[in-house]
């Protein structure tokens, strides 16, 4: 009965739909036709479904369910629901500690260059501060853009990149584009949680394929390719999240070879990219754009409160991206989130941040590293650049059981299941280096791993 509910509130079933046959959906699910036959018929009674002699059982006509995205998927404990982590995330409190969120504290980001770059708005044209955005996005930034773009060696038109008003909706108005109800979408396992709650949105059918410190496993990358045919692959191929791996060239050549063999588009997400201290092999450089769709933001490196995405891909396929965004938005990005973004790019003032943020970095994560490997944490492997360690618990405890025992005190993490597709990573959680100074955090921590039982058979 639930999973039938799950079905109609995601609109994978609706009104008027058949359901499976008694006993389809027996063998589907490992019961019994008879316990089958019993939900169909509570189902009935509830009027939810309606029964048709000789022909089955299909959802009642006046079924208009909203689209409700915590009933898509099996109910899960709220520590591992990606829409529950990323509201605590957000919703805290600014003094609480937030060691699970995704972003940087506000002191390591450029507050003085960013200040710049807000006077000399005051001065610019007023129809800056009063305007709709341009449909593709500010001229100017698409064009330092296109510099940026061609370091990672991807020869791009100005007609083949647009400005969008975030990277999630550079992600959503890719997944508009191209997906219906009930397309397949890979992704990688563990993978950035809000794709998995985007993808729920868009009522995709998510299937994964095991990260490893190079990439997918890309034999079973190929497997999947071939047996699921998925119309989508997001990633990260730079300091993937929440891992930290970067693709390896061989990992990248054999991808993109099983992707024109399967017609599998590619969505590599480079929002990271920045952080790396040498650039690293970049799948929409050697596809060029055909097909392998490059995003990206300046949300994690500049400001999550000035924000703006860009799409990067064919020119065919931007034209019809751009109408979606204005059927969605009326217009592209604010101008004035664009024109304080070119600003800073443009002064110089973006490249030293970056450097010493880098720098700062690899001293925090090494500080870090070896304070949680004395707690008996060890990180999966040494990330190359970025703020993220992906990390087995002490003793195979259950990082879910840590997280509560964490938000109880106040202190927000991020377990390991919450990027799990597959409900396999309960031993890992994944921390934000940046935000471990505060000794609360590591107060907590450790009073939360002495109260955790250790999972069977781990």
């Amino acid at each position: 009965m639930s999973a039938i509910r799950g079905k109609i509130a995601g609109r994978t079933l609706g009104a008027g739909d058949r359901l499976p046959s008694i006993r389809s959906l027996a063998t589907t699910m490992g019961v019994s036709p008879s316990t089958v036959v019993e939900a169909y018929d509570r189902l009935a009674a509830e009027g939810l479904i309606r029964a048709r002699r000789g022909s089955g059982f299909y959802v009642s006509p006046t079924v208009t369910s909203p689209l409700a995205l915590t009933e898509v998927e099996p109910r899960r404990d709220r520590e591992v629901d990606p829409f529950w982590v990323s509201r605590q995330s957000l919703d805290a409190d600014a003094a609480v500690p937030k060691p699970g969120c995704g972003w940087l504290p506000p002191e390591w980001m450029p507050e003085a260059a960013l200040r710049r770059a807000a006077r000399a708005l005051a001065r610019t044209d007023a129809s800056v501060l009063t305007n709709y955005g341009s449909t593709s996005g500010s001229l100017a930034l698409r064009r330092l853009l296109l510099t940026r773009l061609a370091e990672d060696g991807i020869e791009a038109s100005i007609n083949q990149l647009m400005l969008t008003g975030s990277g999630t909706q550079a992600t959503d108005l890719i997944c508009r584009f191209l997906l219906r109800p009930g397309d397949t979408v890979l992704v990688d396992d563990p993978c950035y949680f809000n794709f998995r709650a985007l993808l729920r949105a868009h009522q995709a059918r998510i299937v994964s394929v095991p990260t490893t410190p190079s990439g997918p496993e890309v034999t079973r990358f190929e497997q999947i390719l071939g047996s699921e045919r998925p119309r989508l692959y997001i990633t990260n191929s730079a300091l993937h999240n929440p891992t930290g791996a970067t693709i390896s060239l061989q990992t990248a050549h054999r991808l993109l070879t099983a992707a024109a063999a399967h017609d599998l588009t590619v969505v590599e997400d480079d929002i990271f990219g920045d952080f790396e201290p040498e650039r690293s092999p970049r799948l929409a450089a050697l596809d060029g754009l055909n097909r392998v769709i490059r995003i990206g933001s300046f949300s994690k490196t500049l400001s999550a409160s000035v924000r703006c995405g860009y799409i990067a891909g064919r020119a065919d396929w931007i034209e019809h991206l751009v109408d979606l965004q204005v059927a969605t938005s009326f217009g592209g990005p604010s101008p004035v989130a664009t024109e304080i973004i070119a600003n800073v790019l443009a002064g110089g003032s973006y490249r030293k941040h970056m450097d010493e943020l880098r720098h700062k970095l690899t001293r925090t994560r090494r500080d870090v590293a070896r304070k949680l490997q004395a707690l008996g944490i060890e990180p999966w492997l040494t990330p190359r650049g970025g703020f993220f360690l992906w990390c087995r618990l002490a003793g195979g405890q259950d990082a879910t059981t840590v997280a509560r025992a964490a938000l109880e005190e106040n202190v927000v993490l991020a377990p390991g299941n919450v990027f799990s597709v597959s409900q396999t990573a309960q031993n890992f959680m994944r921390f934000n280096v940046a935000h471990m100074s505060d000794p609360q955090v590591w107060d907590v921590l450790r009073r939360a791993l002495k109260g955790t039982p250790r999972t069977i058979g781990a």
